[in-house]
Order: C-alpha cells, then sequence, then structure tokens
C-alpha cells in the first residue's frame, strides 16, 4: 500500500465510485471501504450471533481467521465491538444482541480505514467506544454514559500508542479488547473469560511486524 498526505480521487476497482483518499495499492489500485468490509462485516454478524463464548479474544481470533477478514481493514473496527457486545450478552448481560450487532456494525462502518494515522485515533479503540455507548445507551447528552464512553477509547488508545507504529489491526484489535475485559469488570461488574496468552498467527503475512516488540507475537511460529 502507497499513502499519500493529501487525499486524492480515486475510483474503485470493484463498485466504480469515486471517493477520496489518501490510500492506494502500489500500482494504483484503489478498493473503497465499503467493497473491501462488506463480505467481512457479514461474516463478522453472523459468527456473533451464534456464538456462546464468554471470551472476546477467542472470538477475535476464531473471526480473524475466516475468509473475508483481511491482514489489516476498518472490518476491525466493528470486530472489536460486536465480540464484546456477545461476550457481556452470553455473561448475562440481558440486551437484544442481534440489534446491538447491527448497531455496532453501522457505527463501525462510519470509521474510515487509515483513521489512526490520518486521524490520530485507531479506529479498534474506537470499536472498544462504540462497545461501551452501545452497552450503557449512551448519546451526545447523556453523563455518565457518555463519560465512559469516551474514557473506554481513551484507555484502549493510550494502550494501543504506547506500543508505537506502524499500524496493525490484529495488534490493535487484540490490545482493544483486552482493554475492554478490564473495563467491563472494573465499570460493570462483568468478568469475562480471557486466555492466559495471546499469540499472534498473522506475523508472517505482516512485513511491518514488529516482531518481538509485539506483546503477541509468537516466536516459535516464526522460527
Amino acid at each position: 500500500m502507497l499513502y499519500y498526505p493529501e487525499a486524492q480521487e480515486m475510483t474503485c476497482a470493484f463498485c466504480g465510485k469515486t471517493f477520496l483518499s489518501n490510500a492506494a495499492c502500489e500500482d494504483g489500485h484503489f478498493i473503497c471501504d465499503h467493497c473491501h468490509a462488506e463480505k467481512g462485516l457479514a461474516v463478522i454478524r453472523e459468527y456473533c450471533k451464534n456464538s456462546t463464548s464468554t471470551d472476546p479474544i477467542d472470538m477475535l481470533t476464531e473471526i480473524m481467521q475466516k475468509d473475508f477478514i483481511y491482514l489489516h481493514g476498518p472490518e476491525h473496527h466493528t470486530m472489536v465491538a460486536s465480540v464484546l457486545l456477545t461476550a457481556c450478552h452470553n455473561s448475562g448481560a440481558d440486551f437484544d444482541l442481534p440489534a446491538a450487532l447491527l448497531e455496532a456494525e453501522n457505527r463501525g462502518k462510519q470509521v474510515p480505514g487509515g483513521f489512526c494515522g490520518f486521524q490520530g485515533c485507531c479506529g479498534a479503540a474506537v470499536g472498544l467506544g462504540i462497545f461501551v455507548s452501545i452497552y450503557t445507551a449512551a448519546d451526545p447528552l447523556s453523563g455518565k454514559e457518555w463519560t465512559l464512553a469516551n474514557l473506554a477509547t481513551s484507555e484502549a488508545l493510550l494502550a494501543i500508542a504506547k506500543l508505537g507504529g506502524p499500524r496493525c489491526c490484529k495488534r490493535n484489535s487484540m490490545t482493544a479488547v483486552l482493554t475492554g475485559i478490564r473495563f467491563v469488570k472494573e465499570h460493570f461488574g462483568i468478568e469475562l473469560t480471557k486466555p492466559s496468552r495471546i499469540l499472534c498467527g498473522f506475523s508472517e503475512e505482516n512485513k511491518e511486524c514488529k516482531k518481538e516488540q509485539c506483546p503477541y507475537f509468537d516466536k516459535k511460529r516464526s522460527e
């Protein structure tokens, strides 16, 4: 991928529509966020609707291995919110999960790819904020609920920023979900399941992988 400091008009190779974008492949091809994420979002939605798991990290890593979930892409923003909603629902929280998943998808689609580098706010962190906002029924006029949604985003963003660039949608999503697990326990009294250790299975695919500098790097897999 090539990234440009100023947005340029580009035509999507799939739908043929023209958009302003800061990114294209090195051969000049461009795919809009809708076409990139459409099938992946359907995968996330169907997986979560049928899951009985209370471990959002396990759900996250399973979804990441499915078809139409790419190494990087805006579908990860929805994924973070969706696995946390599902895990809370399966842990006994009383809300309409299918409706919540659809709302998470609609909100997640509003966060474009590359948001981390161009707007300075990783979409995975926003995904955590989306989850908290839906869970607490927050809106711009809310009090405590508004505070919690923004607090969750800020805590995830700080954790992601401390790991350093370049961007990695896998690393950032795992970090946002881990932050969410702690946040849910602290503020909602729900103790979600989590693995004792998280190992990433995508290092070989990612040429910008930070390797040993990433807390999820699987050294044995790379040997």
